[in-house]
């Protein structure tokens, strides 16, 4: 493996350490596998530092059977907390005329260089664990969800996953989102 900056390695001896705990996650995978992709990839390196920087707790869901990209999603048990907050995307925190957050979810995914979860990646995650127990987070909407000025979000509760619908430009302290990044 190539000799990364500093910060680098201590991120991959982070992400290394949570793949092992966590093996029922991605059970057929190899760590080995996973390092020869993050070699030389400092953009999904950096991705993944803002994961793990804003309380992600990224971890390997799968891998696309495609492309053979490894699927990094954020594990944390609640909605990452330096997510949270926020409108569901630029033009809905720009039409706020009062309180107006700082990032929408869709901003923020954009400059961190990962994808919101759809609503199908978001109950997958939900089969590896107990997600969003106290917290929820948004998820990619349908275009024409969005044209009517909604925004679509879940969470888990009494042991079922639900998708809500809420005005796009709405924001609470306990919805944040969850992002997925292809390695």
């Amino acid at each position: 493996m190539t000799k990364h900056p500093k910060d680098f390695e201590a991120l991959i001896q982070v992400l290394q350490a949570r793949f092992e705990q966590h093996r029922p996650r991605h059970a057929d995978m190899a760590w080995a596998a996973v390092a020869a992709r993050l070699d030389n990839d400092a953009k999904a390196l950096s991705a993944l530092q803002q994961m793990e920087a804003t309380g992600g707790e990224p971890d390997v869901i799968g891998q696309d059977k495609g492309s053979g990209q490894f699927l990094f999603c954020d594990c944390v048990a609640e909605s990452p907390v330096g997510r949270r907050s926020l409108c569901y995307d630029g033009q809905a925190r720009l039409a706020r005329k009062e309180h107006r957050p700082e990032s929408s979810a869709v901003e923020m995914a954009e400059a961190m260089g990962i994808e919101l979860l759809t609503e199908a990646m978001y109950r997958q995650l939900q089969t590896l664990g107990a997600f969003d127990l106290k917290t929820s987070s948004w998820i990619a909407t349908p275009s024409d969800v969005r044209a009517q000025g909604g925004a679509l979000f879940c969470d888990r509760r009494y042991g079922q996953v639900f998708t809500y619908h809420n005005g796009a430009q709405s924001y609470y302290a306990a919805r944040g989102f969850r992002g997925l990044l292809r390695v």
